[in-house]
């Protein structure tokens, strides 16, 4: 199959460059254990606009006008439990976890072909990114405090939901805006077919990942990034 040489590879992380498990086994637990140390935090500039976000959403989803600090935190925690993909909550999720790596409790779980990629492709000249719906500081500390070290060095741009939806086409052209590239020299990795599907119709090359747990059901797969040609 020929393509469009590649110029810029785009990554999702989770199921892709890193065990699903390691989100719903580490980080969510973690965030749901010290959630309440969001309480100090009231005044950060960040925890305001998050509270922001959730009291608008409340009054449109459920017509709570008015929640409660109390409120606010029972709903960050349900929409956690939920694996709600919702920007104020990657945004409280991120600063507590930020917390927890920064202090050694966490370590990024990135399989060990990811790092021999990364080092490879970055030799052989291409830029590299990361689009997930985790928002971009809870991307910078997985690949930052990662296993493998600091694989940050690599990545020159970070996406999330901040962009747009994973399944929405329009998202990958505004990433290929941004990006300045076009959009079929970008080469777009995920283990999910809905956001390859969008990123195909939008022009990019894609390639599935079939990690252990997923069903390969894309034109091109790879079961790790070894394999992956260009």
């Amino acid at each position: 199959m020929n393509h469009q040489p590649v110029k810029y590879i785009l990554t999702d992380i989770e199921g892709t460059t890193t065990a699903v498990s390691f989100v719903y086994d580490t980080l969510f637990p973690f965030f749901r254990e010290h959630i309440s140390r969001l309480s100090a935090l009231q005044t950060q500039e960040e925890v305001i606009q998050a509270v922001t976000e959730t009291k608008l959403i409340l009054a449109q989803e459920s017509g709570l006008a008015n929640p409660t600090w109390e409120e606010i935190l029972s709903t960050w925690y349900n929409w956690s439990v939920e694996d709600k993909k919702i920007t104020p909550l990657k945004t409280v999720q991120g600063i507590l976890w930020a917390d927890g790596y920064k202090a050694g409790l966490i370590k990024g779980h990135i399989y060990a072909d990811v790092p021999r990629a990364f080092e490879s492709w970055t030799t052989q000249g291409l830029a590299l990114g990361i689009f997930s719906s985790g928002s971009v500081a809870a991307q910078k500390l997985l690949f930052g405090y990662s296993e493998s070290g600091d694989l940050t060095r690599y990545l020159s741009h970070y996406f999330d939901t901040k962009t747009g939806g994973k399944r929405e086409t329009d998202t990958y052209r505004k990433i290929a805006q941004e990006l300045t590239f076009e959009p079929n020299e970008i080469l777009f990795l995920s283990d999910i077919c809905e956001e390859l599907e969008a990123a195909d119709q939008a022009g990019f090359q894609t390639i599935q990942l079939v990690r252990p747990g997923t069903e390969s059901k894309w034109q091109r797969t790879v079961s790790n990034f070894d394999e992956i040609t260009l």
